[in-house]
């Protein structure tokens, strides 16, 4: 049993990030939707090296300087991964949002447009100017918050609305967790909770989490209305609307 779950969390490290882990035997389609309960722990291992990126920096340089080399490192890690999935929401569902199917054809197209480009500026300046608001002491915590609790926001769209898809990365993985699934996330969540509390202030985690709630529900309803579900790029860009709110609910509440 210990094997499987190290299997299923060498899995999420390999599908989000593009750490070299292996992950023992071949993938089905099982260990896939096991993977998914691993993904709020592979999201706070990103922000750990984010906030490692950001304690270091900032011992020479400027705090601003040492959010923008975090912010890389983030981009390097995961290869830009959720942020592929927001421009290329906002680049089908901007050029094509009365006609669903030709925004999932745009979707699909690896030509980043208009409407991408300027929801990836506007998401990563957001991003930037948020955490840049933040005293030097506690981005670190921000940033494995961030990108923790924005990956349960990702699992809580596999785990309430359609994938409509037939083929891509996400098919196998839209499965639903179960509820051991659901308990792990859950235990992740509370853990990320308590370190924001722990390591900011009890009061921190309120905005935060109010943040990364309109995040969540924002996006989702810009994308699943006129897409009628979900699909891997709009999981993408539902976490990094739900990470910008959560920075956005820090920022406030410093």
């Amino acid at each position: 049993m210990r094997v499987k779950e190290l299997q299923a969390l060498a899995l999420a490290i390999q599908f989000l990030t593009r750490a070299p882990i292996p992950a023992g035997t071949a993938c089905n389609p099982a260990r896939l939707a096991a993977a998914v309960r691993y993904y709020p722990l592979v999201g706070a291992l990103i922000g750990a090296v984010c906030a490692g990126v950001f304690l270091l920096a900032q011992v020479w340089l400027a705090g601003p300087i040492a959010v923008l080399l975090a912010m890389a490192a983030g981009l390097a890690v995961t290869g830009a991964f959720h942020e592929d999935g927001l421009a290329d929401t906002f680049d089908g569902i901007g050029a094509s949002a009365a006609a669903p199917d030709r925004a999932l054809e745009i979707m699909r197209d690896s030509r980043l447009g208009t409407y991408g480009s300027a929801a990836l500026f506007m998401a990563l300046g957001i991003k930037f100017a948020a955490l840049a608001s933040l005293a030097p002491a506690t981005v670190w915590m921000a940033l494995i918050a961030g990108h923790g609790l924005s990956r349960i926001s990702s699992v809580a769209v596999m785990q309430t609305s359609r994938y409509i898809r037939e083929t891509g990365a996400a098919t196998e993985l839209s499965r639903r967790p179960g509820a051991k699934g659901s308990l792990v996330v859950l235990l992740t969540g509370a853990a990320l909770v308590a370190g924001l509390a722990a390591f900011m202030s009890p009061f921190a985690a309120i905005p935060a989490l109010a943040g990364l709630l309109a995040g969540h529900v924002l996006m989702r309803l810009y994308c699943e209305p006129r897409l009628g579900g979900y699909t891997g790029d709009t999981l993408g860009a539902v976490q990094q609307a739900s990470e910008i709110g959560l920075y956005l609910g820090l920022a406030a509440w410093a």
